[in-house]
């Protein structure tokens, strides 16, 4: 059996309002294999993307273990978790956060560039995968000569850039019409397929959930099966 990409066991995580202690996630365990790809579905305020952001890192669990690639979380210094993150997970957001002031072509490549690829090497991978994802004649435009199904697919290429163990996205599509939804949910896919990267999404949309192997629902903190 291959070893999980996304593991995390028995997470909590809580936050200090004024006296009060809010308990946002309370006992999550989750697994996510190779290749797999999940959906996490549930009401607004439920924590969906408070769960990404400490699969991601990018927020320290109260307790409990959270590992990427079979890397623990727990402990890393913010320098370490930054390499962690550059090497193992791309990220999508419902908001693209491309760099206003570059191109296409160097936000996709910016991850690559970060993490120590030859210059030529990172145009030459971010220009393919601009040319995959429908963008091949967008290569020198800025993000705000772009349309948002335009910026929302430099976005998906910049987080699979790096060949990432796992892309975390949060809300990729709820920013689109329901055309473009339909066709960045199902490039994402083609790309999970092609490239072997696991995927965690959290939507709101539950058809679009439906289209992965696996659709999960939090609540009450803790993750469960969709019925």
């Amino acid at each position: 059996m291959s070893s999980p990409v996304v593991q995390c066991d028995g997470v909590v995580k809580s936050y200090h309002d004024a006296s009060a202690e809010v308990k946002v996630l309370s006992g999550v365990d989750l697994t996510v294999l190779p290749g797999e790809r999940v959906a996490v579905v549930g009401a607004s305020g439920a924590g969906k993307s408070t769960l990404l952001h400490v699969l991601g890192g990018l927020d320290r669990i109260t307790s409990g273990t959270v590992s990427i690639a079979g890397n623990p979380l727990n402990g890393l210094s913010q320098r370490a978790l930054s390499r962690l993150r550059n090497k193992h997970l791309g990220f999508v957001y419902q908001f693209h956060h491309l760099l206003p002031e570059f191109s296409a072509l160097e936000n996709v490549a910016m991850p690559l560039l970060i993490g120590g690829a030859a210059r030529g090497e990172a145009v030459s991978r971010s220009r393919e995968l601009l040319e995959r994802v429908g963008l091949g004649h967008r290569l020198t435009h800025k993000p705000g000569q772009l349309s948002g199904g335009e910026r929302q697919r430099a976005a998906v290429a910049r987080a699979l850039v790096t060949r990432p163990a796992c892309v975390l996205a949060d809300e990729p599509t709820g920013n689109l019409d329901e055309e473009n939804a339909g066709q960045i949910f199902s490039l994402m896919l083609e790309l999970n397929a092609d490239l072997g990267t696991s995927l965690i999404i959290v939507t709101h949309d539950r058809q679009l959930a439906g289209r992965l192997d696996t659709v999960l629902v939090l609540s009450g903190g803790q993750l469960a099966p969709a019925s």
